[in-house]
């Protein structure tokens, strides 16, 4: 193979690394460990654009250099191969998700390996796998057999708080709990059945039943996360979202608030990325505060940030949610609250946070009692409380809170002073350090800290509240109305739940009929003919064999997409015993945690949070060996997409086909009319295409509105022209379209960058670019494109000044007509040698700094001048195909391979820098008389002044242009210039 045949290249190596497994790793080496991940993918229908593989890329790249630095190198993939998609397809076309998701992989898989990535298949991982998902239910099991104990700040066995129980009660157990457990000696525990104590037990657990507020999706018949919910409806679909109570398994992940907050300090991840986490853990200090209800025998738990404010209290505000509601709104306001609750229950949390200008809200008939006055408060419900935050309820202070005094000034209720200047500024109130509290008698001229410290210990002295840290982080809801996820391992006896015993696991998902609930509201589940659990086979029998004696229905709910996501990076370590465990101790020893992780910023609450939570919950138990998943992380930016718009002329008329009128004309003609010129010839050409329809003597009110619709990119060419065929072939109503084309028939396009995705029809597959261009070229032309992190937009024309350059590279190992591979073990000349070593120290600090594109555009440097110094030394040509490895290895492989190695170039040592090979020994000296450059020489940079002269002098042109005279003088300044003045 003479010439660049990159299609025959590129699957020859692809073949021979899959056959050859070059780039499994070991579970033990001398090398030094690295391990390098990327987010797997949610194997979609639609494949991957060229806007999915940026990410891999980039990870690819650091991996096989690593490798070339002589680490051992763990670089997986695998699928992330539950979600609702899958079930909304099975929903729509029958098809069982196994089936399609299925499918999907294969496609994704064969996608990948056209690409080249250094992945190590024999560790892949599917979260929908029975042998995988054995492990995450074997995981919850831990979780719902483990409690948090504070005194010593981690998880443990559930067994040991029965200990606990069994010879001391609860009263000394200080442990993150449900609110409320009352207090019970050994004896009474003793005493109690054994329902009993697990109800007891339940409200310990790290995961639990509860009533819980959720995001409920009617439509999708399922339970959202707040990711999932995007403008108030649900991300797929685009339906309504209400919020609704429902009991569902829960998740402590509030146990580990500090831990999660403290742990970012120890890792390298973005810093936005960790402010993110920070805030939506929300950390506050202030104290709780506790109000009774007047003629009730009922009270209202507020936690505050500023206790000091607490003679500014005017009215507290409930979330419409919150349970207290319906037990003191009084008869009067009975139908306006409930209104109220039914209206607020179609909006979601975000939208009630983020609508800071809209003010609604109910009197529920009630008041509260000051703790301290004994005045009487009156007790509203508003939709900006929200009911999962912090208590629920908040002492409204209209003077120091503008969400409050909106409310206040709305409703028109008192605002009340209380500081010394009556006109204090929001600025001044936020510096706490300065604001001074007055009118009361025990805080008049006090600071912000010392007001504090008394009003804490007061509430304390009273027994109205404390000196407390708040977290806005709230535990994380775990069940999903769905068919495919996670079936949980439990089962309901006596009305509790009761985890399978984990050598029965996996507890496979059963066959449905249909993937909807089921006609009583149940989830998909509650279809299932075999879903009970039979104590003494150990097995799941039939639904019509349960007795509530020894056969028990099963758990209906599923659980979340995070579930087999918050521990899969564990998994690829183990290689060998994965029947027998989730990793070993021996795998998990040595791999420990991901080194670098590579993937989005939108799942800095969600995925990235939530293993964090499972990764120290397990290090708790003793599962894992560390507390932190992933030291570094990147967030890759996105791919734009450069989406083409036609431009449909914009009437309602049946009879008159769709319009279209090219971006250039509708351009040309709007500011035609602007400036009122051709108006009648405007007009007439569109009236004579209405009169082909509508009759000559029918006239129709034309006007210049008009649409933009997306067409597919497939159809438009580099020009931005439209292939009108193909347009018109891609929709029925499109068939019979009129063109208003350019006075050359073609038709224009307009453009706009765009997020890349199938419903903008933007969309450009990798597969089209591997075929035309190459896999190299693809993988280079997207680190060119610009710095990792940031957004870039796709241009398919540029590709070709990447491809040129692979070409270029071709041709420097090979020499004649018939481009014969040549390559001389001749010394190489100092300037190839200079080239080369400047491209390893800038390639080298551009891996390191994942500074890509700047690297691609050093190899293009050095390519150009190699050839203009007609270098083909195997001296420099040999560690220039390992410097381009990383980022094209098909052509680097296979040019390694015409060097006469037998083993993989991902073996080679990455080439050392040597500093020397930088070091000018000459300087090329311009030489100018009077001040006017002449000539230039080259001289050696150790030159004295007179040697300099010396040799400036001899020169022959030196006496051309002084023509027998004698300089008057001649300045020198070495290495840098010599003027003859004469």
């Amino acid at each position: 193979m003479s010439k660049y045949h990159f299609n025959e290249i590129e699957a020859k190596w692809q073949k021979h690394w899959a056959e050859n497994q070059t780039f499994k790793a070991e579970n033990q080496s001398e090398k030094p460990k690295y391990y390098v991940l990327d987010m797997f993918p949610y194997p979609s229908g639609a494949g991957l654009h060229v806007g999915h593989p940026l990410g891999y890329i980039a990870s690819d790249i650091y991996a096989r250099y690593k490798r070339h630095q002589g680490f051992n190198v763990l670089h997986p993939q695998g699928y992330d191969s539950f979600g609702l998609p899958a079930e909304q397809y099975a929903i729509q076309t029958g098809q069982h998700p196994a089936k399609t998701t299925e499918e999907n992989i294969a496609r994704y898989r064969e996608q990948l390996d056209k690409l080249g990535f250094s992945f190590d298949w024999s560790r892949e991982v599917r979260t929908s796998n029975p042998e995988y998902y054995k492990w995450t239910q074997w995981i919850f099991i831990q979780l719902f057999e483990s409690w948090y104990d504070k005194d010593q700040n981690k998880a443990r066995a559930i067994e040991e708080l029965r200990v606990v129980f069994s010879s001391e009660g609860n009263i000394h157990v200080n442990a993150v709990c449900d609110e409320g457990i009352e207090h019970f000696t050994a004896s009474e525990w003793l005493d109690f059945s054994e329902t009993k104590k697990q109800e007891i037990l339940l409200k310990y657990r790290l995961t639990y039943l509860a009533e819980t507020e959720v995001n409920w999706c009617p439509q999708l018949g399922t339970v959202l996360a707040n990711d999932e919910i995007v403008n108030g409806v649900s991300e797929r679909g685009g339906y309504p979202v209400v919020r609704k109570k429902m009991k569902q398994w829960s998740m402590r992940i509030t146990a580990y608030a500090q831990r999660l907050l403290d742990g970012l300090d120890n890792i390298d991840w973005p810093q936005p990325l960790k402010d993110s986490q920070t805030n939506w853990i929300g950390r506050s200090k202030g104290s709780s505060v506790t109000f009774n209800i007047k003629d009730h025998d009922a009270k209202i738990d507020v936690f505050t940030t500023r206790p000091d404010t607490i003679f500014g209290v005017s009215f507290m505000t409930l979330a419409p949610e919150h349970d207290l509601v319906s037990k003191i709104t009084t008869a009067e306001q009975k139908e306006a609250v409930e209104n109220y609750i039914e209206a607020t229950a179609k909006r979601s949390e975000r939208e009630r946070m983020a609508d800071v200008k809209t003010i609604t809200g109910v009197f529920t008939g009630a008041y509260a009692e000051h703790p301290f006055s004994g005045e009487a408060i009156p007790v509203w419900i508003g939709d900006y409380v929200l009911a999962g935050y912090g208590t629920g309820a908040v002492m409204s202070v209209p003077c120091g809170d503008q969400r409050d005094y909106d409310f206040a000034k709305h409703f028109n209720l008192p605002i009340p002073n209380i500081f010394k200047d009556a006109d204090i500024s929001e600025e001044a109130y936020s510096d706490k350090e300065n604001t001074i509290i007055t009118n009361s008698d025990f805080l008049n001229d006090l600071n912000y800290q010392q007001a504090t410290e008394k009003i804490i210990a007061a509430l304390e002295e009273k027994g109205v509240g404390e000196g407390k840290i708040n977290y806005r982080l709230r535990d994380a809801v775990f069940s999903r109305q769905r068919y495919w996820g996670e079936p949980f391992p439990i089962y309901y006896k006596d009305g509790m739940p009761h985890p399978i015993p984990t050598e029965c696991l996996p507890l496979r998902l059963p066959e449905v009929e249909k993937y909807l609930p089921t006609e009583e509201g149940e989830p998909p589940l509650g279809r299932a003919d075999d879903w009970a659990w039979d104590e003494k086979q150990l097995s799941v029998v039939s639904c019509q064999l349960i007795d509530y004696e020894t056969v028990f229905p099963l758990e209906l709910n599923t659980m979340p997409g995070w579930a087999g996501s918050s521990w899969y990076f564990f998994r690829y370590m183990e290689s060998e015993k994965r029947d027998e465990v989730f990793a070993s101790k021996k795998a998990l020893n040595y791999w420990k945690n991901v080194d670098l992780y590579i993937g989005g910023s939108e799942h800095a609450t969600g995925h990235l949070l939530y293993s964090r939570f499972w990764v120290k919950f397990m290090h708790d138990r003793g599962l894992v060996p560390v507390e932190e998943p992933f030291k570094k992380l990147i967030n890759q930016g996105m791919i734009l997409g450069e989406s083409a718009f036609v431009r449909k002329l914009n009437y309602n008329n049946s009879e008159v086909p769709p319009i279209f009128i090219s971006n250039k004309k509708f351009l040309k003609e709007s500011k035609a009319k602007e400036e009122e010129k051709s108006i009648v010839d405007y007009e007439f050409k569109f009236s004579k295409l209405f009169d082909k329809y509508l009759g000559e003597n029918r006239k129709i009110q034309v006007t210049m509105g008009t649409l933009d619709l997306h067409t597919d990119v497939a159809f438009v060419n580099n020009s931005n022209e439209l292939n009108i065929e193909e347009f018109k072939n891609w929709r029925e109503d499109y068939k019979i379209a009129e063109f208003i084309t350019e006075e050359d028939g073609s038709f224009k396009v307009s453009r706009e960058v765009e997020k890349m995705s199938k419903s903008k029809y933007n969309v450009v597959n990798p597969d089209d670019i591997c075929s035309q261009y190459g896999a190299d070229t693809l993988r280079m032309y997207e680190m060119f494109l610009g710095p990792l992190e940031q957004a870039k937009p796709w241009n398919t024309a540029g590709i070709t000044g990447v491809h040129g350059f692979l070409k270029k590279l071709w041709k420097l190992y090979h020499s004649g007509e018939n481009e014969s591979f040549y390559v001389s073990d001749d010394s190489a000349s100092k300037d190839s040698l200079k080239t080369l070593h400047k491209t390893i120290k800038k390639t080298q600090e551009d891996i390191e700094h994942f500074s890509f594109n700047t690297s691609v555009s050093s190899f293009m440097i050095a390519v150009n001048e190699l050839i203009s110094q007609n270098c083909n030394s195997r001296e420099v040509l040999e560690p220039l195909a390992i410097l381009i490895s990383p980022y094209a290895p098909h052509i680097s492989e296979e040019l390694w391979n015409k060097l006469g190695h037998s083993e993989s170039i991902s073996t080679a040592p990455f080439p050392k820098f040597e500093q020397k090979y930088l070091v000018e020994s000459s300087k090329e000296y311009p030489i100018s008389f009077n001040g006017k450059m002449r000539f230039t020489l080259e001289l050696p940079l150790d030159l004295s002044k007179e040697e300099i002269e010396s040799a400036v002098m001899a020169h022959e042109k030196t006496a051309q242009y002084l023509e027998g005279r004698t300089p008057k003088k001649v300045i020198i300044v070495p290495g840098k210039i010599v003027n003859i003045v004469g």
